[in-house]
This record gives structure tokens, sequence and C-alpha cells, in this order.
């Protein structure tokens, strides 16, 4: 689809402000990265090649018994005996074994065990062995950094740099959905009180006033314990607060701009009002706009850390950077779960900042690029 004049003006004025540019290619590296995490970090191999026939433990439920063992419950891949099954194609020495890692090492060595040739499998891991959800044997926890660990493990024995890539994506998916629904709930809110004005304007105002002095926490308190915690829960409740912190700033631009002489001209040429407010005065309203919405989507990242933080957001098994912050205030001889927090942080809302203001000044005609 071909841009319009006006819109390839504004793409050329953004590529000119190189920290925005760039900011906007790292950005979009590191989120589609973490929106691949179960490819990259993950308790699961990728691929599984057992007697000749492949399987996906990422993407699909397979229990032990597929693979020659006991139970119908999901198979444990990181358990040996798991591991020993697949590799000798469900011989019946990994039940004999007393080691079965002793089993392992011979057959990937030989291709036999117990001088019989075997079906030997395979497994495909990810780049980080340990996912966000799995206890292993690393002893002390949280430990320092390691090559198994690049960023150490927390207090469960979770490997930190997983927790992080599944963080960063939890918490960008949530500032996107609350910050977009939010804002197309308030910026139609103060387009309506802007334009219409007199009555419209004072009633919603009065709404305003009384919607926005309604202690949020308590009410999600309240909610979570009746219905339990959760992602989408907490998405909700966020943009049921969140969408009038755009109203003010779009009401003053309509005010301002609803006496101008192209609005008097539509009116008087019979364009609708729907037409005349989304079609002609938004655009000019859209850089002050756009300055608020890095505060809203930064404010809503923040707000998801604090209420992490406190015990009152996601469920305590999600990956969360708020409660890796907590952790690192709780264990402050394990320095590295504070500082994994910290530029996780500075990093991502660093580069949204950036981004949004590079998009800000595109769109505003009065800026001048070199």
């Amino acid at each position: 689809m071909r841009l319009s004049p006006l819109n390839q003006r504004r793409w050329r004025n953004f590529k000119s402000n190189k920290r925005a540019f760039w900011s906007l290619i790292v950005f979009a590296v590191l989120f589609v990265v973490a929106m691949g995490a179960e490819l990259i970090a993950n308790d699961k191999p990728l691929v599984v090649n057992y007697r000749g026939h492949y399987y996906f433990p990422v993407a699909k439920f397979y229990p032990e018994t597929a693979f020659g063992g006991d139970f119908r419950t999901e198979a444990i891949y990181r358990d040996p005996m798991v591991q020993c099954l697949i590799v000798t194609g469900g011989d019946e020495a990994c039940f004999d074994a007393d080691d079965p890692q002793t089993v392992i090492d011979q057959a990937q060595k030989t291709g036999m065990v117990d001088g019989q040739k075997i079906d030997k499998g395979w497994m495909l891991w990810p780049i980080i062995p340990y996912s966000y959800n799995t206890i292993n044997d690393v002893g002390s926890a949280p430990s320092a950094p390691d090559a198994d660990h690049w960023l150490g493990t927390d207090d469960t024995a979770r490997d930190v740099l997983a927790r992080v890539i599944y963080g960063f994506r939890t918490s960008v998916l949530f500032a996107l959905i609350v910050t977009g629904a939010g804002s197309l709930i308030g910026i139609t809110a103060g387009a309506v009180q802007g334009y219409f004005g007199g009555k419209v304007d004072l009633f919603f105002q009065r709404i305003l006033e009384i919607w926005s002095s309604t202690p949020s926490l308590y009410v999600i308190i309240i909610l979570f314990a009746i219905l339990g915690r959760s992602f989408w829960l907490l998405v909700f409740v966020s943009i049921l607060f969140g969408w009038p912190a755009l109203v003010g700033v779009v009401r003053a631009e309509f005010l301002r701009a609803r006496n101008f002489e192209y609005v008097r001209a539509a009116r008087a040429l019979g364009v609708s009002d729907r037409v005349i407010m989304f079609r002609h005065i938004l655009p000019n309203a859209m850089v002050a706009t756009l300055t608020m919405l890095p505060f809203v989507i930064t404010g809503a990242i923040g707000a998801l850390a604090s209420l992490d933080y406190l015990g009152y957001g996601l469920p305590s098994s999600a990956p969360s950077l708020g409660e890796l912050a907590l952790q690192g205030k709780q264990h402050l001889n394990a320095p590295w779960l504070a500082f994994s927090a910290f530029f996780t942080f500075a990093i991502m809302l660093s580069l949204l900042v950036f981004v949004f203001e590079g998009i800000r000044d595109a769109f505003d005609p009065r800026k001048v690029f070199r």
C-alpha cells in the first residue's frame, strides 16, 4: 500500500532522527526475539527424534508413554530416565541401570547398549537450557552467573535470563494492549467533549472527576480476591482506569480547533460531525496526543511492575520483571537479580521514549530536519 505524500514526509522525518530510528530497530529486534521466547528458553526440546519419528514437544503435549515410559502425564524431558528412553529408542536397559546417564553415554558413543544395536534418537534443545519454570540441580539458589545460566538463577533456581526474556514480552504486550485500547477510548471521549462542548463537555467532566477519584488499587485487590489473578483481568482493569489519561489533551485540542476556519467551512458544506472530528481535527491534534503516549506506555509498564512488586499483579508462576526486582531487594547477596531487572527496565523504557519522541517530531509540521 503506497503512502500518501504527507505520510512519506513523516517517514522521512522519522528516519532523519537517527536516535529514534535506531531505537526502533533495536526495540523491534528485541521484541521479535521475545515473541519467540519458547524457541529460545524452554525446558522442552524443540525437536525429538524417537525411533525415526519426529516429535515437537515445544508445541504439542506428549505423554511419557509415547517414548516408552510408564506414565501418561507429560514427559519431563530433563529427567535422565526420559532422555535415556529417547536416545536408546525405549531400551529396557534404562529401567535396569542404576544411573541412566551411563546408558545415554554408551548409546551416544557406540550406538549400542549391552552389545545390542539400538534405534538411536536425539533431541534438539533451545539456546537457554532451562526455562523460567524449571527447578534444576544448580546447587544453592540463587546462584551466580555461569556458563549454563548467563544471568544466574533466582531464589527458586529458575534461570534469570529466561525470566527476563519472558518478562520483557509480557511487559511490552501488556503496555501495548492497555495503551492501544485505552487510547482509543480516551481519544474518542476527548474528541466528543471538545467538539460538542457545552452540556456534553460538562456532563463528561463530572463523570471523569468521579471516575478518576476511584481507588484503582482497591478495585484490583477486590477483583483478584473474587476472580483470581490473571493477565487478561489485569489488562481489563488497567484499561478501565487508564483511558482518562489522554482525554484532557485531546479535549483541549478539539476545544481549540473547533472554531477554526476550515472546521466552519466543512460544517457549511454539510460535512458530518464524525468526519470533521476524526478526519480533519484529529490529525491536527496528533502532535499533542503523541507527546503523551510515551508517558502512557511507560506508565503501564511501571504499573505492572509495581503491582507485581507488591504481590497484586500477575500470578506468582508467571514471569515478571517486578517480581524479579522484589527478589533483588530480598536477596542483596545476589546482585545479579537487581541488576538484571534494572537494566531491562532502563533499556526497554529508554528505547520506547526515543521511538515516540521521533514519532512526535515526525508528526509536528513545524519541525524542520536537515
